[in-house]
């Protein structure tokens, strides 16, 4: 069996590994109601892989799973798997994945009143109010999070 992941290092980071072989999975036409059910489609529109719609660049994606509840509020819940893109520009209203003095956060990166800050996405947490004092490494922009239930 084809590895998909790589673990990079003592923590949970991981690369995705680019399989010779696509695993297609069937992507019916129909969508799911959630309201109220309506007939489904009983047939197989294509098929999907999951790395072309997760991992648009390979080399500039790794993957890492979320711990604590300061981003509830933005669907990203402890053990989830952030998928993050080295190769996109962290612009303000995304949500990255940076080391603060040395320890890596996850946050959305907004500019308010003049001011750069890492906001938590949970009223229970602060936000972080970047300044001088503090070394801020960027590590790369969340493009998807896979959330198990």
């Amino acid at each position: 069996m084809d590895q998909l992941l790589t673990r990079t290092g003592s923590t949970d980071i991981w690369r995705p590994v680019r399989t010779s072989r696509p695993i297609p999975l069937p992507l019916f036409t129909g969508k799911v109601a959630a309201g109220f059910p309506s007939p489904a489609d009983d047939y197989i529109e294509k098929t999907l892989d999951l790395n072309e719609l997760l991992v648009k660049k390979p080399a500039a994606t790794f993957f890492v799973r979320a711990e604590g509840e300061s981003m509830l509020d933005a669907g990203i819940h402890p053990n989830d798997i952030l998928i993050v893109d080295r190769s996109l520009e962290p612009v303000a209203g995304k949500i990255v994945i940076c080391a603060l003095n040395g320890a890596l956060t996850v946050k959305r990166l907004l500019h308010r009143n003049g001011c750069w800050v890492l906001a938590a996405e949970n009223s229970a947490y602060a936000d972080i109010d970047l300044h001088e004092d503090l070394e801020l490494v960027i590590w790369g922009v969340v493009t998807a999070v896979i959330h198990l239930l």
